[in-house]
């Protein structure tokens, strides 16, 4: 019975944590790392838990109620994780466990002083650390008091911050166990961690080390600051010496104290410039064996390091594989496509597979390596002009990064590479206001070419035709004409923006100009849903059925209801054009509207709700007004300037030009979702084949293939089941990790700045995307199907694709944490007309649902009001 119970650590490794738990698995492998010392110790198993569990039956109605209690329900928490704890440490240890760990005991000297620490089954997971989670006892004599304190670390799996966190991160009670490790306890002087990567900036060549007097208990605890030391490429580059008071002792007798540290010694450093690097580079020879950036935890005594944890840092955002070691500049392609959710492994493929420009991968997310464009200096300079053009934090982040000096070389200069930036007085590029025609017939023509020719397509013929499709899908987009109007639009529109504040002193002049600008899609899609709302008002059956509305089978059942079959009709209809799109949509893995119509019931009812008889044709035809208003008043303006009749003709050429083209900025991304549904629709039948014949047990498991992969399990009908559950493990944790606008390659994570002194003191700058001000309620939403929106509310959420532009006729401002001046968003909102500032740095978290707040649309910057 001694070996199920108890293991000594050199007998386990990191591929035991079911037996051992994490930290416990994690020691393990750390005693076998060369010149890696770990304090002598054993395990005691989840066996031995297991047993003490089914020795408490007890526990059973209490676990049950926590698996239903919601994460925030604190009260509920505490009250059922305290429950339990007290059944587990009431539980007697039976007599053969209790023997099994004396006897351990016995073998390394019972009278010596212990470590007792906790070690679950959930623990320091690449995934999620539980970091402090469970309970660690030190200093622990005599075996009664540590057979009483593995009793204590086996309850700690039900402490209320544990349970929290197993609940947050959707990990079942039942499933996690609890190991406990028994170690020889170090009496350090010194103690502390040390990340081999920077765990601020992410940058994986700078590690940093925090260091005190004494037991790490004085740090973990808050008692005294630490010394922080900063080492790249073994020398010490930065460090800051903390003044420490009070450090922790272990007493001789058990338990530890609290005691002044000499006064000669407080402003000391607890380490030496030599000890640091020879640490860190101790810390670099741990995570070469594990594979990842550490969070270790270090002993000092005799001077000598002893390794006490490592875990890993679960927080960085992972770095792109290059497969080489030249430096790398990555921007994120999800802060410009307004989605920076993670993707599942399909989604991201394909979206690499019909992209203009080689990406790569990471997080879950897309990135554009732009280093070979930051090195010469021509491409460099129209590089940051169109990305400050777009989003001024992506620009401010490049700029950091340049600032750096090592990390992007500065080569001869070249031409640019792509399309030239716009400068500051652009000459726009006439264009025929008659190839917006044009090209829509041939994005509808191409569309239904790939629908004609996919309906025959099966098994490994439908993959090769995709491919070819895909090629077809790029040519669309590539297309020189395609381009050249969607440029046409945006080039006369910084023209005016440019030209009318330097000659009129009016900034975003251009929002009010492209009100109701024809032929957007995206716009017409929000106005057409008033429409539905029109056929559903008059018909109150229907609307109350709506109001229960709770699964997708809800149009079958409209056409039962008086009034329900036109009800029905006009909302297929709206389908028929627009159900390709969803949330996340570059993702083809998203559902779409059509998949789930449920999705806008919340927005018919609140235009219902909000709204009278034709308001679709009213707001469209206000807005047009508004923009004539606009244009006369622009031009009189200027011809009483100096040369006023070149500048009002020039004017109004790029006032014509800006509306015939601005609308057609929205309709390429409508061309490419409605193939990514003709695509998606092709392959989910044959993912269903593939249930079928028994080769995966959902269709959705090909989510998680690329769409090589899931080509290869078509032609071979065998999957590698275990693969798909990894990617849905990483798929999870993807998601709590925040992507940045620049990432290098080496790991550091660059935001960017707004660096700007014209707003009011506790603003919230962001960029000014659609001009005017409005004050109003705050509408923190961040999920569209939840929308309950009343007129004149804020749109406050991280990032608005197309998709949400239904939404937008219902509110009065927009404020979001991601977004450009030429984005979806931002375009709709001056369609709409509609004040709104985007790119506001966590935006959804600093403003409260409810709160009143004002939007200065022209100036970017909100203001929270009392």
């Amino acid at each position: 019975m001694i070996e199920q119970y108890v293991w000594d650590l050199q007998e386990v490794d990191e591929t035991q944590v079911a037996v051992v738990g994490g930290k416990g698995a994690h020691l393990g492998a750390l005693s076998r790392i060369e010149g890696t010392r770990v304090p002598g110790g054993f395990c005691v198993t989840t066996d031995a838990f297991r047993r003490i569990m089914a020795l408490a039956p007890s526990i059973d109605e209490p676990l049950d109620e926590l698996s239903r209690v919601s994460p925030d329900d604190r009260e509920a928490i505490r009250t059922l994780s305290a429950r339990i704890r007290e059944t587990i440490e009431g539980t007697a240890v039976p007599v053969d466990l209790a023997e099994a760990i004396t006897g351990a005991l016995a073998r390394l000297g019972e009278r010596s002083a212990y470590a007792v620490r906790s070690s679950a089954t959930a623990e320091d997971l690449p995934t999620a650390s539980f970091a402090g989670q469970q309970d660690t006892y030190l200093n622990v004599v005599g075996s009664a008091e540590i057979l009483r304190h593995i009793s204590r670390c086996w309850a700690s799996l039900f402490t209320e911050r544990a349970v929290t966190y197993r609940r947050r991160n959707g990990i079942d009670h039942r499933t996690v166990h609890m190991a406990v490790v028994v170690q020889r306890m170090v009496l350090p002087d010194a103690s502390g961690i040390l990340f081999t990567a920077d765990p601020v900036t992410g940058n994986r060549k700078v590690a940093t080390v925090d260091a005190g007097f004494g037991l790490g208990e004085a740090l973990v605890s808050g008692l005294v600051n630490p010394d922080v030391f900063k080492v790249r490429d073994g020398q010490v580059v930065a460090r800051t010496i903390a003044a420490k008071h009070r450090a922790v002792h272990a007493l001789p007798a058990g338990g530890a104290r609290e005691a002044a540290i000499d006064p000669q010694r407080q402003e000391l450093p607890a380490l030496t410039d030599d000890q640091v690097v020879r640490l860190v580079r101790l810390g670099r020879r741990i995570e070469a064996y594990f594979g990842r950036p550490q969070d270790i935890e270090w002993c000092l005594a005799d001077d000598a390091f002893r390794i006490v944890q490592s875990r890993p840092i679960t927080t960085l955002f992972p770095v792109p594989e290059s497969g080489d070691q030249e430096n790398h500049v990555y921007v994120s392609v999800g802060h410009q496509q307004m989605m920076t959710d993670p993707m599942k492994p399909l989604g991201l493929s394909m979206w690499r597979l019909t992209a203009m420009v080689p990406m790569h991968e990471a997080g879950g997310r897309l990135f554009v390596d732009v280093a070979p464009r930051l090195a010469s200096p021509a491409s460099r300079a129209a590089l940051l002009e169109v990305m400050g053009r777009g989003d001024p934090l992506v620009r401010d982040a490049l700029e950091t990064v340049l600032d750096h000096g090592d990390l992007v070389p500065s080569l001869p200069d070249t031409r640019p590479v792509g399309p030239p930036a716009a400068s500051a007085s652009p000459a726009p590029t006439e264009a025929d206001p008659a190839v917006v025609t044009e090209l829509i017939e041939r994005s509808k023509a191409s569309v239904a070419a790939l629908e004609r020719g996919i309906r025959t397509k099966t098994g490994p013929a439908l993959f090769e035709f995709l491919l070819e499709a895909f090629a077809e899908h790029k040519r669309v987009l590539g297309d020189p004409l395609n381009i050249q109007a969607i440029m046409a639009g945006m080039e006369a529109t910084w023209w005016l923006n440019d030209r009318l504040l330097e000659w009129l002193g009016e900034r975003n002049a251009a929002d009010t100009l492209t009100l109701s600008a024809p032929d957007n899609i995206t716009s017409e899609m929000g106005l057409e849903l008033l429409d539905v709302a029109d056929v559903i008002r008059a018909r109150p059956e229907v609307v109350e059925f709506l109001r229960g509305v709770e699964d997708e089978g809800f149009l079958d059942e409209l056409a039962k209801l008086a009034g329900g079959a036109e009800a029905r009709d006009a909302i297929e209809a709206y389908l028929d054009r627009y159900g390709m799109r969803c949330v996340g949509e570059i993702d083809i893995t998203r559902p779409r509207w059509r998949e789930r119509p449920s999705t806008l019931v919340p927005v018919i009812l609140d235009n219902v709700r909000n709204f009278g008889p034709g308001a679709a044709e009213r707001r469209f035809e206000q807005g047009r007004q508004k923009a004539a208003a606009k244009e006369q008043d622009v031009l009189a303006r200027l011809r009483e300037l100096p040369d006023g009749d070149r500048k009002a003709d020039e004017t109004k050429r790029m006032i014509d030009q800006v509306r015939a083209f601005a609308g057609y900025r929205e309709y390429p991304k409508y061309g490419i979702v409605s193939r990514y549904f003709v695509y998606k629709r092709a392959l989910l039948e044959e993912a269903e084949r593939l249930v079928w014949a028994g080769v995966l047990p959902e269709k959705e498991d090909v989510f998680y293939l690329t769409f090589q992969e899931f080509h290869d399990v078509v032609r071979t009908h065998r999957v590698d089941e275990r693969l798909i559950e990894r990617r849905k493990e990483a798929f999870r944790s993807y998601r709590a990790l925040t992507p940045p606008r620049v990432l290098t390659s080496d790991g550091e994570a660059v935001s960017g700045a707004y660096r700007r002194d014209d707003v009011p003191a506790g603003a919230l700058i962001g960029l000014p995307v659609s001009a005017g001000t409005v004050e109003g309620r705050a509408r923190v939403i961040l999920d569209m199907a939840e929308a309950d929106l009343e007129a004149g509310d804020i749109l406050v959420t991280p990032f608005t694709d197309p998709s949400w532009s239904p939404l937008f006729v219902a509110v009065a401002g927009l404020v979001t944490e991601v977004g450009g001046l030429m984005t979806h968003g931002a375009v709709i909102a001056r369609e709409y007309g509609l004040p709104a500032v985007v790119g506001v740095e966590q935006a959804t978290r600093l403003i409260r649902d409810g709160q009143r707040i004002r939007v200065h649309g022209t100036d970017g910057y909100v203001e929270i009001l009392p």
